[in-house]
C-alpha cells in the first residue's frame, strides 16, 4: 500500500502560479503511475494529469494543457503539478492518486490509492 499527503494549495490571484505537491509512504514511490484529478462541488471528478512510472511520458487534460506541468522525483517520493496561468474555473479541491496498472490512463477507477484531497482557490 501507499499513504499520500497533499500540500500546496491556497489562496491564489488570477493569472498567478501555484505548486502542489504530494508525498508519498510506504510501498516503493516508483512502482506507481500517479495521477492528479480535480472535483468542484457537486460536479464529478475529473482527470487533471498523469505520469508514467520513471516520469518519461505524461498526460494532461485539454483544459489545462500548456498551464499545467505534472513532475515526479522518485528519489524523495513526491510528485508536483506545476499550475500556471490560473482561472477562477480551477478553483476546486486537488486530489492526488497512484495506480499499479501502468494503463490506468484517465480513468479514475483504475486509481488505488488517494490522499485527502487540498483546495486551491482563485482569486479574480
Amino acid at each position: 500500500q501507499v499513504q499520500l499527503v497533499e500540500s500546496g494549495g491556497g489562496l491564489v490571484q488570477a493569472g498567478g502560479s501555484s505548486r502542489l505537491s504530494c508525498a508519498a509512504s510506504g510501498r516503493t514511490f516508483s512502482y506507481y503511475v500517479m495521477g492528479w484529478f480535480r472535483q468542484a462541488p457537486g460536479k464529478e471528478r475529473e482527470f487533471v494529469a498523469q505520469i508514467s512510472r520513471s516520469g518519461g511520458s505524461t498526460n494532461y487534460a485539454d483544459s489545462v494543457k500548456g498551464r499545467f506541468a505534472i513532475s515526479r522525483d522518485n528519489a524523495k517520493n513526491t510528485v508536483y503539478l506545476q499550475m500556471n496561468s490560473l482561472k477562477p474555473e480551477d478553483t476546486v479541491i486537488y486530489y492526488c492518486a497512484a495506480a499499479t496498472s501502468i494503463y490506468a490512463g484517465r480513468d479514475e477507477n483504475k486509481f488505488d490509492y488517494w490522499g485527502q484531497g487540498t483546495q486551491v482557490t482563485v482569486s479574480s
